[in-house]
């Protein structure tokens, strides 16, 4: 089936396209950084961020973010804990940007042109990995967005939990799987082993 994609009722949404999981520098980089290189997660990202700016359509972003005050949940699960340790997406707080310039949270550079444009719409951040936290579906409600297209960070986690809960919320969405990438673990041969089958280039 194919999806009718009109600029007036379609956006792009990216998810978490921020250094700790898609730079080399990231905190995250040895997990997820195989899973980036081999979709070229990266360079098809930008290009979709090309195209629509180009043509008009609306681009949103869903960061994830951890302030200090968020060391003070009761539980967490064992990802959670893991990104609190390696200070993943951290920010000094929500009010202020002291050192967040090249930080892990900071975009990739070479995002910076599109999203730092004064159009592309950077929604409240989620906290563990839905929409369900922040007030994306609002801002894509608030401007007639009824169908997405998706992409960015983590295929099995985020991009995942992000396309459940607008699939739930009564939006078309169609995920591009060669812009986004996931971890990978080491199975008891040591080999490394995806998460799911490698993502393959579609039509655009």
């Amino acid at each position: 089936m194919t999806m009718d994609i009109q600029k007036t009722n379609t956006a792009v949404v990216f998810i978490d396209p921020q250094n700790d999981v898609l730079s080399e520098k990231g905190a995250n980089w040895a997990a997820v950084g195989a899973s980036v290189t081999e979709n070229r997660t990266v360079e098809n990202m930008e290009r979709i961020f090309k195209a629509a700016k180009a043509n008009g359509y609306e681009v949103f972003i869903s960061p994830h973010y951890f302030y200090p005050t968020d060391s003070g949940w009761k539980f967490n699960g064992p990802l959670e804990t893991d990104e609190f340790r390696t200070h993943s997406f951290a920010r000094s707080g929500p009010l202020n940007l002291a050192s967040f310039s090249n930080s892990g949270a900071d975009w990739l550079e070479r995002f910076k042109p599109y999203i730092e444009d004064g159009k592309t719409i950077v929604v409240s951040p989620h906290k563990v990995w839905g929409s369900q936290t922040n007030d994306l579906v609002l801002q894509l409600r608030k401007r007639g967005i009824s169908k997405i297209i998706l992409g960015g960070m983590l295929a099995n986690m985020c991009v995942e939990s992000h396309l459940r809960e607008l699939l739930e919320q009564g939006f078309e969405v169609a995920v591009v799987k060669d812009a986004t990438a996931m971890g990978r673990w080491l199975s008891s041969g040591d080999d490394q082993l995806p998460l799911s089958r490698p993502c393959r280039v579609v039509d655009r």
